[in-house]
């Protein structure tokens, strides 16, 4: 929103969940989104699958920035970011605590351990922001009234046979064990020392 009002533009949200995310829809409405796409079909946590719906939406909507947080609040898998990127080929400003635009260059000031970056990138561009990147503002009572008579583009997502997953194996594999056993503990450890250091000659 304060990208919008500095340098002007169009806010769209994408919300890729069930026909229960209208309410996060309606809030980010209150917030001041100017339009919003719901993309229903949403079964569990499957960070490629949500990659490759968010990207293939994006795709069809203009823009400069594509903006989303680090990691999500129920998963923390911190890969939507990675993945969008790859998939859309644009390039990637993370971990932002603020953003600033020079033209078509967006300036990132991207928060490391123990000190700041400052990156920049031609648009359109991903950036994903940190927590630190601002306060959240409550909207005001009509802003919230408004919000609930604007109409949501609720769609399904694209089929889940073009982003099928496949697993190949989830099994560990099997391992020989030698199973043996020492009853005395100092001759054990001397064993076990002696075996590690032969392993890693």
């Amino acid at each position: 929103m304060k990208i919008k009002e500095k340098y002007g533009g169009k806010v769209s949200a994408i919300i890729f969940g069930t026909d229960k995310s209208s309410a996060a829809m309606k809030e980010s409405y209150a917030m001041g989104v100017d339009e919003g796409f719901l993309l229903t079909g949403y079964d569990g946590n499957h960070p490629e699958v949500t990659a490759k719906v968010l990207a293939e939406k994006i795709k069809t909507i203009p823009h400069d920035l594509i903006i989303l947080g680090n990691q999500s609040a129920d998963s923390y898998t911190g890969l939507l970011p990675g993945k969008i990127s790859a998939i859309t080929g644009e390039p990637l400003l993370g971990n932002a605590i603020k953003i600033e635009m020079d033209g078509k260059t967006a300036k990132v000031t991207s928060a490391l351990e123990e000190y700041n970056l400052e990156i920049r990138g031609e648009t359109p561009a991903i950036i994903s922001v940190a927590q630190e990147i601002n306060e959240p503002r409550l909207p005001p009572v009509l802003q919230i009234m408004a919000a609930g008579r604007k109409p949501i583009n609720t769609q399904p997502a694209a089929p889940k046979e073009k982003f099928t997953s496949v697993v190949i194996s989830n099994r560990a594999p099997k391992s020989d064990r030698k199973r043996i056993v020492f009853e005395d503990v100092d001759k054990g450890v001397a064993e076990v020392s002696k075996a590690i250091k032969e392993a890693i000659r």
